[in-house]
């Protein structure tokens, strides 16, 4: 698979930030934390638009506080917070009703430098039923993944029939193909997972280290 113009993609956002002080009862937007005077889920978004053919976003709770996106909301329809693949799940089973999306892209809404060939890169590996998963320095990132969306059943199955929550148990049932990206100047895959990750993203903004949007 190459053409990217089939694709959707999908930003999570359905955790809970325990990190950030989240929980069962209150979670917390992630995806709002502010860096460089902007939403994360904005330098999510701006990295991904123009890789995609359409986007939407994965997240739990009240959908109207992402009104002002302009995105639409998928809540999981597996209960009790099980985890990402509950998002994946969400966006596969969407994307099967829009028409003409034939893969998910699925990334979190706390990775701010996302390459902007990570569409291209992973269709150019996947295989036509398989999953194609981006890793760098070493370590795999299974949220960061191109789904086809004829994977929904067996997904739903394993997730709903089996309880499987483990992203990267799920995927070693699956044709995997691992696509590798360097980690200078930054990795692109850095995630923000507490307060000092998000200092340390804006340090990283702020020396220019991060991979800037015009090439």
């Amino acid at each position: 698979m190459s053409e990217t113009t089939h694709i959707l993609g999908l930003i999570l956002a359905g955790g809970l930030a325990r990190r950030f002080g989240g929980d069962e009862v209150q979670a917390v937007d992630k995806a709002r934390l502010v860096l460089a005077g902007r939403p994360l889920l904005a330098h999510v978004r701006e990295r991904l638009a123009s890789q995609v053919s359409t986007l939407t976003l994965s997240a739990n709770g009240d959908p109207d506080r992402y009104r002002d996106t302009g995105l639409p909301v998928l809540a999981d329809s597996v209960p009790g917070y099980p985890g990402p693949l509950a998002g994946v799940l969400v966006g596969l089973e969407y994307a099967g009703t829009q028409g003409g999306h034939t893969h998910v892209l699925s990334v979190p809404a706390d990775c701010p430098f996302l390459p902007l060939d990570l569409a291209a890169r992973l269709a150019g590996a996947a295989a036509p039923d398989g999953v194609a998963c981006a890793t760098s320095g070493g370590r795999r990132h299974p949220v960061v993944a191109l789904w086809p969306v004829s994977l929904a059943d067996r997904l739903r199955q394993a997730l709903v029939g089996e309880d499987l929550r483990k992203v990267g148990a799920f995927l070693a049932r699956q044709p995997l193909a691992l696509v590798d990206f360097p980690v200078q100047p930054v990795d692109p895959f850095f995630n923000v997972n507490t307060p000092a990750d998000l200092d340390a993203a804006a340090a990283f903004l702020s020396k220019g280290l991060a991979p800037p949007i015009q090439a």
